[in-house]
């Protein structure tokens, strides 16, 4: 459990033609129709997800013993070159056994989170009117996936072997979820940086030590 509370939100309304709002997040009962894919017709209904992540950024500066790198090359901690953005800032816990957090606002809007050594998370991850996700979904991602880096329930894994898995997972209190790709996704120089740090931390890595009483 954490004492982290989502801001306030003033969230966006978006309208159809017929001045109907778009209920985003409940347009289709069954499947979507086919000429909403790859479509894109407000992404500034994800603008909130910017002040969200600004506030997480506050609370974890404040909360625990870590320090913040804010600058433009931040956002190297991506495995792949960032899209438009217009901040980038590592949250760095000072234990080396605690993952690392890079949040990455983009111009999209959206956010981008880099955790630990070789996973990227991307919200939205798909912002097309078929895929009709809302500020509010991906928010809650966002938010548990990071929670769950800082309480130490978040793993990263790299298997022996020929071409190995490269594994993550997240437990959160109602669940979990987890995901893995082939290394040869990876540069080999991470995957080769990576390997002995996560070895030795068979557990995954540790939840964050609180910042230091009066600090």
């Amino acid at each position: 459990m954490t004492s982290y509370l989502r801001p306030p939100i003033e969230a966006p309304v978006f309208r159809d033609a017929d001045g109907h709002v778009i209920d985003y997040g409940h347009r289709w009962p069954g499947s979507p129709p086919e000429e909403t894919y790859s479509v894109d017709t407000h992404p500034e209904r994800f603008a909130p997800l910017h002040t969200i992540a600004d506030s997480l950024i506050t609370y974890l500066r404040d909360t625990y013993d870590v320090r913040l790198i804010e600058r433009e090359e931040t956002a190297a901690d991506l495995l792949h070159p960032a899209p438009p953005f217009i901040r980038a800032v590592r949250i760095q816990p000072n234990d080396p056994a605690c993952a690392a957090v890079t949040i990455v606002f983009t111009e999209y809007p959206g956010v981008l989170m880099h955790a630990g050594l070789l996973h990227d998370f991307y919200y939205p991850s798909c912002g097309c009117d078929a895929c009709d996700s809302n500020w509010e979904m991906e928010a809650r991602e966002l938010e548990r996936q990071v929670l769950a880096v800082v309480t130490g329930h978040y793993t990263e894994g790299i298997e022996r072997g020929f071409h190995p898995w490269v594994e993550h997972s997240f437990t959160y209190p109602d669940g979990a979820s987890s995901g893995r790709s082939r290394s040869q996704a990876f540069s080999v120089e991470r995957v080769n940086a990576a390997k002995p740090v996560l070895r030795s931390l068979p557990e995954g890595w540790a939840a964050w030590p609180l910042a230091a009483s009066g600090s």
